[in-house]
């Protein structure tokens, strides 16, 4: 008569391997998908905005958005605009999903960017003036490797 052996249960352990191999490829995918990242983008920007760290927020601007404001002039306009006229301390804000673009220009006579996102932000403020919305338009796009924030200056 033959001994049977305790064997492993080989078959399930590797259809198991194999579902985690691609439940992490697929995690991973999602974390670092460009879009994702491009809204982490977003969000870091309006998260500062919410702080009043406007030094910071303005670091996320592309080169382009920089040339318009100096640092020190974009921090006190916003510090000024919603505090001060407004009388909101605070806001909070919702961002729409990434709409994949594949040309923009952020006004009439400037290059065009190529692939980039563009998100639309509301935030929603309540001050001396009662409660208000904003919402704008966000468009991010790579820039040296890391993603950069843009607002749409066009007249159309």
């Amino acid at each position: 008569m033959r001994k049977r052996r305790n064997q492993l249960p080989i078959l399930p352990i590797l259809i198991g391997i194999l579902l985690v191999s691609f439940l992490l490829i697929g995690w991973r995918f999602f974390l670092f998908s460009s879009s994702t990242q491009a809204e982490d983008t977003v969000e870091r920007f309006y998260q500062y905005e919410q702080e009043g760290n406007f030094s910071d927020s303005w670091e996320l601007f592309h080169p382009y958005m920089k040339e318009r404001f100096t640092k020190s002039s974009f921090i006190q306009d916003r510090a000024h605009v919603f505090i001060g006229h407004f009388g909101a301390d605070t806001f909070s804000y919702e961002i729409s999903k990434p709409l994949e673009f594949d040309k923009w220009k952020p006004e009439d006579g400037q290059d065009n960017f190529r692939d980039g996102y563009k998100v639309v932000v509301t935030q929603t403020y309540s001050g001396k003036y009662g409660k208000f919305n904003f919402q704008q338009e966000v468009y991010v796009v790579k820039y040296k490797g890391k993603w950069a924030i843009l607002w749409d200056y066009n007249s159309k």
